[in-house]
């Protein structure tokens, strides 16, 4: 992996989750992402408006969640969410797909559930991408096979590993696999227990072309 500083932090999303986090810690992801140049802000649906008022013009994009973290809202409700979303500014939905839904062998809702979001998504701007969290902490092998598969059935643009509110987070076995599954022309998320510029650097070279951290600015202090 011999990509530059520039282009490392260009894969990276960084991300504000906590349910604790206020206005001004958005204020300050927003201008740590201007200062390093990162690809997006990922930030809960309360904070689209504020993020992409203050990312405007700064070519970085603002990304928010969709039935998160547990993907157990209905499909009509990741749908409003969605469109909502989109009209507040957002530019990338991260949607999490119907868990239970998977392991119970319904791959119909599962595939119509990320299709409905990401027609919400493209309806409401056609440029939207929608990435899909398989949350493979929670899945077997096969399972994770399947998710994936489902998720570019649907017409989803990425497959994420994680939430990071699970049990686990991204490994390379599920980057590797993720990317082995989707090919090379749909994209594939790490997230969730990131912490340092060598995870970055192994998990790009296992085939991930975008990272979610809430460490993005230790992580590039590292590249430095």
């Amino acid at each position: 992996m011999n990509a530059t500083r520039t282009e490392i932090a260009k894969t990276i999303d960084h991300t504000l989750l906590k349910a604790v986090a206020t206005g001004q810690d958005i204020i300050k992801l927003c201008q740590e992402a201007k200062e390093y140049g990162f690809a997006s802000v990922c930030v809960n649906p309360t904070f689209v408006s504020l993020a992409a008022e203050q990312l405007k013009d700064s070519g970085i994009m603002v990304c928010t969640v969709v039935g998160f973290p547990l993907g157990c809202t209905t499909t009509a409700t990741k749908v409003e969410e969605t469109r909502e979303a989109v009209n507040n500014g957002a530019q990338e939905i991260d949607m999490v797909i119907n868990l239970g839904a998977l392991k119970e062998g319904n791959d119909d809702l599962v595939c119509q559930d990320i299709a409905a979001v990401v027609k919400a998504a493209q309806e409401a701007n056609p440029s939207t991408a929608v990435k899909v969290i398989i949350e493979t902490c929670y899945l077997t092998h096969e399972e994770k096979i399947l998710a994936c598969q489902l998720a570019k059935t649907a017409g989803a643009h990425f497959v994420k590993t994680s939430t990071g509110f699970g049990t686990g987070g991204a490994t390379i076995e599920d980057v590797a696999l993720m990317r082995e599954v989707v090919g090379p022309a749909m994209g594939v998320k790490a997230s969730g227990g990131i912490k340092t510029s060598a995870d970055v650097l192994a998990l790009l070279k296992a085939g991930a072309n975008r990272i979610g951290a809430s460490a993005g600015v230790k992580i590039m202090k590292e590249l430095s």
